[in-house]
């Protein structure tokens, strides 16, 4: 089947800046792309490249099939949802929702029907006749959301639409976006530099990193085996490490470097030996630190000169700055030789011999 939308070796330049460097990837029908990366890295400029906002110096956009690259924004059928909502401030909300449809030139039988729909679906029947100045900023993006929605394009973009949205509303607004996008089936890419509204709303993620795409496939995927140091590092929480060699259990008579990524969920992490189930595989540590993270303490403990962080649960005895702790690190993220591999304690296959 076909890519609905399709990037190939795309090149874009501002100045000496290289935004896009042959960035290529393809996005199946229906399905919700997350854009994920830090700030500079291009995402926002393949966004742009897709609306016809920004064109690329070389390379080819594809948007159902169709060479798009000259194509004007009002006819590539994309609907466009901006960080700042960019609602029209004289009109209600009603009259924003059907902006579009009214472009259009539809009936306004058809109008009517699809703002009440559409108003229906975001959950703000009650408040179309408000002005964008009487809704809050979580209702503000929802009728952003059904503007760009109304005239039923065939991909919806959107440019980092949580950002100005607070926390509490930030979480409510991404569960109802993907349950809005997958109720209509409409292929959608969104913008992102939070690694966890990328993971909880997206259907699939690309990782951009300057002007490269570094990753793309499922959350979980691009969660469990990253393919360079980057991913691993940006996605979750990580802690480089110089020589993974100098832990028990991963040992090894090869020379040269052995860098690697250790993750808090790699780590048991126990306030005595009989806390871990495999005490011979530990290494004695020192806390260096303490953080509450609401469900979970983050521990910063200190084990051969190297600080690794650690989660531990609230039921368990807790650890202060400076006590002794025992970490059982279970398995690391090896980078060496330029290849992507999980490396297994190997003290792990000792203590499970039966004699």
């Amino acid at each position: 089947m076909p890519y609905e939308v399709e990037l190939k070796d795309i090149n874009k330049h501002f100045g000496d800046f290289k935004a896009s460097d042959r960035v290529s990837f393809g996005v199946n029908r229906g399905r919700l792309i997350g854009l994920l990366g830090p700030s500079g890295s291009g995402k926002t400029t393949i966004l742009r490249m897709i609306a016809g906002l920004e064109t690329p110096d070389s390379g080819d956009i594809f948007i159902a099939g169709q060479r798009v690259n000259n194509l004007a924004p009002g006819k590539r059928g994309i609907g466009f949802v901006f960080q700042n909502y960019a609602l029209f401030r004289h009109m209600t909300v009603w009259e924003n929702i059907a902006f579009g449809l009214r472009v259009q030139k539809e009936k306004e039988a058809a109008i009517r029907a699809r703002v009440e729909e559409l108003a229906e679906l975001i959950g703000l029947s009650k408040f179309t006749g408000r002005y964008p100045m009487q809704l809050s900023g979580g209702q503000r993006q929802r009728v952003a959301f059904a503007r760009a929605l109304a005239p039923k394009p065939r991909l919806l973009l959107l440019d980092e639409p949580f950002a100005a949205i607070d926390a509490k509303v930030r979480k409510e607004l991404r569960s109802s976006l993907r349950d809005t996008i997958h109720k209509l089936g409409v292929t959608s890419i969104f913008v992102t530099h939070d690694q966890d509204e990328a993971v909880e709303v997206a259907d699939d993620i690309i990782i951009t990193n300057k002007g490269r795409v570094e990753q793309a496939g499922v959350p979980a995927e691009i969660y469990q085996a990253p393919h360079t140091p980057f991913v691993a590092d940006f996605i979750g929480e990580s802690v480089h490490v110089e020589d993974y060699t100098r832990f028990k259990g991963f040992e090894t008579t090869e020379s040269g470097e052995h860098p690697g990524i250790i993750r808090p969920e790699f780590i048991d992490l126990g306030i005595d030996e009989k806390e871990i189930v495999m005490p011979l595989a530990a290494e004695e540590g020192t806390v260096r630190g303490t953080y509450f993270r609401g469900s979970s303490v983050e521990v910063a403990v200190e084990v051969k000169g190297q600080i690794l962080k650690a989660n531990r649960s609230l039921e368990k005895p807790p650890l202060r700055e400076g006590d002794r702790a025992f970490v059982l690190i279970h398995r690391i993220y090896s980078f060496a030789g330029g290849r992507t591999q999980v490396v297994e304690n190997q003290s792990k296959r000792k203590e499970y011999v039966i004699i």
